[in-house]
């Protein structure tokens, strides 16, 4: 029984930290939202800022990553 319980809140764990995947589905985005609004405001402009771009994307993406594997850890792992 006492196992159970362990397993029991391995899962619900896992569950919560797959919640940041959703996290970064949003955050990427917003990101890309925000890039496009200040591009057709200022379109000179929007060539220099493309490796913002990226690096805001891989950022928010990275997050995602390490959720999941979060979620790895606690269901497998513990």
């Amino acid at each position: 029984m006492e196992g159970d319980i362990v397993q029991m809140g391995a899962y619900i764990g896992a569950g919560l930290a797959c919640m940041g995947m959703g996290g970064a589905a949003v955050g990427v985005g917003n990101v890309a939202g925000n890039f496009l609004s200040g591009a057709l405001r200022n379109p000179s402009a929007a060539a220099g800022q493309t490796a913002t771009l990226f690096i805001g994307i891989a950022f928010a993406e990275a997050l995602g990553i390490f959720s999941f594997l979060v979620a790895l850890l606690l269901m497998f792992a513990v």
